[in-house]
């Protein structure tokens, strides 16, 4: 049987998984900068947007232009450069994984060099990314396992936006996220026809991110935190019903999956997905026929309104004429979910 490179990959990652499943540990900081853990010490972990904005703007959420741009991973700044300013700090893997993905070309993404690693966390698939990365490791490439705390990479400032990152500025920006779906490419193409994407399924608009700061913070302060419960207590910003079943979502995190038995008796006609303000689908039940009312595929079924105000920035959902819809860009990532 013949395998493609991904499916290589995911392959290495479920036996990975196989051999941790009773050995998994919490997820660790991706450098020496634990100025997190320290109450008032903010301004020593996140590195701001620029001197006069608040550390808030290397932090996770709607942190940035107002609250209305959206920020997907912490900021988190350096703690050695050398004798040119230069950062050096290691960058080390959060958790045991595979590696999945190496861009290592920094002018391809406004990630610059960046990295991703998938982990197995209590039946969730999750997955790191560490960008603006000066170095990768000597034999870090797709394929190969690595064990938390291991060194990845070196952080640097590489990216290629306009905007320089400043010397001052250096840090590895970090991302924990879901995985949306294998048919990314093929969605990218339908939505954005005409423009490039180098990175395949590694692209950042497949990777929904979860907040790093309240994982950190909840692993190293709670005995007995549960990922899974993180998870599944996310603030619900809107529920949608999809007409649609058999998506890979549905099978990659099948902890998320609710029982119905009307639907377990009469057969699924599609799902009913609580999502929280960054898209991440944390709460799917099956729906059967003679609940669902309606044909349209996306039905928007509510929204939790001070979620939305609070935090507006990924524009899935809008309120018109006293009414709430769903948002093209909300349409798109429920095309992507179903895809």
């Amino acid at each position: 049987m013949i395998f493609s490179a991904v499916s290589r990959i995911f392959f290495a990652a479920f036996i990975l998984q196989c051999v941790n499943l009773c050995a998994q540990t919490p997820f660790q900081f991706p450098t020496a900068n634990h100025a997190l853990l320290e109450p008032g010490h903010e301004l020593e972990f996140f590195a701001p947007t620029a001197p006069d904005k608040p550390w808030t703007t290397g932090s996770f959420g709607c942190v940035r232009s107002d609250g209305w741009q959206m920020h997907e991973g912490l900021d988190i700044r350096h703690l050695q450069t050398d004798r040119r300013g230069e950062p050096t700090d290691p960058v080390m893997a959060t958790a045991a994984g595979t590696v999945m993905y190496v861009s290592a070309r920094a002018a391809l993404s406004n990630y610059g060099k960046y990295i991703v690693i998938r982990h197995v966390v209590e039946g969730l698939e999750i997955y790191s990314l560490y960008a603006h990365l000066s170095e990768i490791a000597p034999g870090i490439a797709a394929g190969k396992t690595v064990q938390a705390g291991e060194v990845i990479a070196t952080m640097g400032r590489t990216s290629n936006t306009a905007e320089v990152i400043t010397k001052d500025r250096a840090h590895v920006h970090f991302e924990l996220n879901v995985f949306v779906s294998e048919n990314f490419s093929s969605w990218y193409k339908k939505n954005f026809p005409g423009e490039r994407n180098d990175h395949g399924i590694w692209n950042g608009q497949n990777l929904n991110g979860l907040d790093p700061c309240a994982i950190l913070l909840a692993e190293h302060g709670e005995k007995n935190f549960s990922l899974l419960e993180f998870v599944r207590s996310q603030r619900e910003l809107c529920r949608v019903l999809v007409r649609a079943t058999g998506f890979p979502y549905l099978k990659r995190y099948a902890p998320l999956v609710l029982k119905n038995p009307v639907a377990a008796r009469e057969g699924v006609a599609g799902y009913e997905i609580a999502l929280n303000y960054n898209g991440v689908a944390f709460a799917l039940l099956p729906r059967a026929q003679s609940e669902i009312k309606g044909r349209a595929k996306f039905q928007l079924l509510s929204v939790n309104e001070p979620e939305y105000r609070a935090h507006p920035c990924r524009k899935l959902v809008v309120q018109r004429g006293g009414r709430w819809q769903l948002t093209n860009v909300g349409q798109r990532e429920l095309e992507l979910l179903v895809n």
